[in-house]
């Protein structure tokens, strides 16, 4: 291999490793590598939003709207005081809340990065009750405040740069080179936020900091488990868990009473008598943000 090729190859490869920035979950304390900026994702996050909206229809019921857009709102104040509370102020300016009911009988809602959340009139049947939905939209809101999206996107550039500096290696050794536009397979992917399907880890992490969003906003944590178990008795999907991105509906539910329950009560000012803003202010995450 031509040595001046082979000096490049080796620092493309470098490069990859050391740009991007390492970050800290909060609650979860799970350090993630993130090579997208939240202006990047944002800005696609608000085309798809824009577009999505443009061709819904928002639902004609005003009692149901209202009942979402006040949970949506508790919970957005209670995430917001736990992110102060924290040291991560410079995070709120990434989210201008929204909390719309649709004209769509799936039992599904997503959030996308920068707080823009949906939900399908088919999933308060199942919800049932204002506590319900609040475990529904925490751990939606959970995979903003996470920036699971981000971290998505994140291994999908690493995957193309590895496919690039191999095809680069390739042909510093005479083989056929071809070309990958990196850009154009970001912005497909990004455009796909309201469809998007995360990892089981990821799943498994907005169950935790959902629960415990719902509590800090004094919603009782505990209906997350009879919700759940609505949630599987209403599901035709028996897929095996291993070739789900999702958690098993009975390792979810486990996950939940077994790990998740305990620490989201400590929140809960109907179990424990603390506050949101007491609660959050009584956790300290060191070194939450850092960048290489």
């Amino acid at each position: 291999m031509n040595k001046a090729k082979l000096l490049l190859v080796v620092f493309a490869a470098s490069l990859l490793a050391a740009c991007g920035t390492t970050r800290t979950v909060p609650i979860t304390g799970r350090k993630q590598s993130l090579m997208v900026s939240d202006a990047e994702v944002l800005s696609l996050s608000t085309q798809e939003y824009t577009n999505y909206m443009s061709q819904a229809k928002k639902s004609t019921n005003t009692t149901n709207s209202a009942l979402v857009q006040r949970v949506g709102q508790k919970l957005a104040k209670a995430v917001e005081t736990f992110l102060a509370a924290n040291g991560l102020q410079d995070e709120l300016s990434q989210y201008a809340w929204e909390f719309n009911l649709v004209q769509d009988q799936n039992v599904n809602a997503f959030c996308m990065p920068g707080g823009k959340i949906v939900v399908y009139e088919g999933l308060l049947p199942v919800t049932q009750d204002e506590a319900s939905l609040a475990i529904v939209l925490g751990h939606e809101i959970a995979h903003a405040v996470a920036k699971h999206s981000a971290e998505q996107m994140s291994k999908q550039i690493k995957q193309q740069y590895g496919l690039s500096i191999g095809s680069a290696i390739a042909g510093a050794l005479g083989v056929g080179q071809e070309t990958t536009s990196l850009a154009s397979a970001v912005a497909q992917y990004g455009l796909q936020f309201r469809n998007l399907k995360y990892s089981r880890d990821h799943e498994t992490e907005a169950d935790r900091m959902g629960l415990v969003f719902a509590a800090m906003a004094g919603y009782d944590p505990n209906v997350a488990v009879t919700f759940w178990q609505r949630m599987a008795a209403s599901s035709s999907n028996q897929t095996a868990e291993f070739l789900s991105d999702h958690p098993s509906d009975a390792t979810r539910i486990r996950n939940i009473q077994t790990k998740f329950l305990p620490e989201a009560l400590k929140y809960y000012n109907g179990g424990a008598g603390t506050t949101a803003t007491s609660a959050a202010k009584s956790v300290t995450l060191k070194s939450l943000v850092r960048t290489k």
